[in-house]
């Protein structure tokens, strides 16, 4: 029963420590892409090996917890969970990978009033919220936590449809900004994805700790 439990919190751990890595890279993915700062974008290109070699590893530990202890109830719950996470935050990393990548390939600057014009700062910050709110919930197992994503996800969803409008509307005003209103657009996408990444998150946290199964239901 011990060695269940020591693994057990070993595997807890290699979570929290991929919810922070994951955080870290979104994080300096936006800053280099809000100020073109190509050094930060290299990094979070560098620190994405980190990233892919935690995500072997905690699918692997996973694989041999449920080898070696043959898990039921929670404990089950929590691997399968783990898995699911784990994944999620892989492809987390990923959308910061790819913005850092424009960064770096693209030698074009987003004009700060496109940047306020579809409220980027506001789904950034939204996101971040989120992920601040899935690691407190997986932590602390606090499903009241986690349930506060989906409302936020709703806020990143509506400023994702409005985006298209807007940027249609700037670039009716001045033809000249074309390129840099699809390379915002394109990274407005990629933060609503994350944003249903993150989602997916609080529905495993959930199904961890409450048996509670949310995935596919019909909306109220």
């Amino acid at each position: 029963m011990q060695n269940v439990i020591y693994h057990r919190d070993i595997l807890n751990q290699s979570g929290i420590d991929m919810l922070s890595l994951c955080k870290g890279q979104l994080e300096k993915a936006k800053e280099s892409f809000v100020n073109h700062d190509s050094d930060l974008a290299e990094e979070v290109v560098r620190t994405e090996t980190r990233v892919n070699a935690l995500d072997l590893k905690i699918e692997k530990d996973c694989e041999k917890f449920i080898a070696l202890y043959t898990p039921v109830a929670i404990d089950l719950r929590f691997v399968i969970a783990l898995l699911k996470i784990n994944s999620e935050l892989e492809r987390i990393a990923d959308h910061a990978y790819s913005i850092s990548k424009y960064v770096i390939d693209i030698d074009t600057v987003i004009p700060p009033h496109l940047l306020k014009a579809v409220q980027f700062d506001t789904m950034f910050e939204t996101v971040m919220n989120m992920l601040d709110h899935v690691t407190e919930a997986y932590e602390n197992k606090n499903v009241k936590i986690a349930r506060k994503v989906f409302k936020k996800d709703r806020i990143l969803d509506d400023l994702n449809i409005k985006s298209f409008t807007v940027l249609e509307e700037e670039i009716k005003k001045d033809n000249g900004i074309i390129a840099e209103s699809l390379i915002l657009f394109s990274v407005v996408k990629k933060l609503e994805r994350v944003g249903d990444l993150i989602k997916n998150i609080a529905e495993d946290i959930i199904f961890y700790i409450d048996a509670e199964v949310l995935k596919h239901q019909k909306k109220k």
